[in-house]
């Protein structure tokens, strides 16, 4: 399927240690190329994601998003208020990742009850539409099952209108077809919802998985579809001359073959020119044109980026 959207490249990084560290790996991002800068949401080794990006943003003019929010770590009102904030101070260069959470040892660690999927993701619908209305004109009331809001106006309100693009990751079937109703720019990943990255996540990281998640998100957008920006996480980047060999190092451990590994949607694999042709074929085949890669192959894959950006 082609799809008119031209490239774009994003960097997830996680922490620094000083000031001086992140101001340093926010320039060498721009300067090399990439358009955005996003923060996951951890209770891990890593910068609390909202003041970062505020720091982001006033240093560079890279776009700023979360990649992704957990939606149990905050409610909605007080997230509306301080992403409404962001965009504000950032004039307009924030991007909303939001999601329903799956890591489990965040819970445990945190003592909040980690809950079965279907409650995780009924609460982060839930949230999702008080998001929306509190980023929109007027007063609005809600109630649900998780929520609920009495007569409440979002202030201040965010500069990009309707909202800050929202961007959904996801790789169940049910969280896909809200992203595919629901979000700006959707992320096509692996289902992460057992909490661990082993052979049943890489099976559901297949190329032929992608063409059905990519189905059920068409389903769900109808006539929308063609406004969604697709989104990927690249979890192994390798420049390498010997493809297969590098690809026949990693792919045992998700399950795969090597030649399986190498039509995933989250590794990129190869030369400059290789890469180069696989996302011209991913785009085609999932409209994907949105990338991002970890701050540890940022260097690496900044020759791709430079040949591929607006392309």
């Amino acid at each position: 399927m082609a799809h008119p959207r031209k490239f774009r490249f994003g960097v997830q990084i996680g922490g620094a240690s000083s000031r001086k560290d992140w101001l340093e790996k926010i320039r060498k991002a721009e300067d090399l190329g990439y358009t955005s800068i996003f923060m996951p949401d951890h209770f891990t080794d890593q910068l609390g994601p909202l003041p970062a990006l505020v720091s982001a943003a006033e240093n560079s003019n890279l776009r700023i998003g979360t990649l992704v929010l957990d939606n149990d770590y905050k409610h909605p009102v007080v997230l509306a208020k301080e992403a409404a904030t962001i965009d504000l101070l950032s004039e307009g260069r924030l991007e909303l990742g939001i999601g329903a959470g799956w890591m489990r040892s965040d819970y445990e660690q945190s003592g909040m009850p980690y809950d079965t999927p279907a409650v995780r993701v009924d609460r982060f619908e839930e949230g999702l539409t008080v998001l929306k209305k509190a980023f929109a004109d007027g007063p609005f009331s809600f109630e649900g099952k998780h929520y609920r809001i009495t007569n409440y106006e979002g202030h201040p309100k965010p500069v990009q209108k309707p909202h800050p693009p929202i961007l959904i990751g996801a790789g169940g079937r049910r969280m896909l077809r809200i992203a595919g109703r629901e979000a700006d720019i959707v992320g096509i990943n692996p289902n992460l919802a057992p909490g661990e990255v082993n052979a049943e996540v890489g099976r559901d990281g297949t190329a032929e998985r992608a063409d059905r998640k990519l189905e059920w998100i068409r389903e769900a957008a109808g006539d929308r579809f063609g406004d969604i920006e697709f989104n990927t996480l690249i979890y192994i980047a390798v420049v390498t001359d010997d493809r297969i060999g590098a690809a026949g190092s990693f792919a045992p451990m998700f399950g795969l073959s090597a030649e399986e590994a190498l039509d995933v949607p989250n590794a990129l694999v190869g030369t400059v020119d290789q890469m180069s042709d696989d996302l011209s074929k991913r785009r085609e085949r999932w409209a994907l044109s949105y990338y991002v890669v970890g701050e540890q192959a940022m260097e690496d894959v900044a020759p791709l980026v430079e040949r591929m950006a607006g392309r």
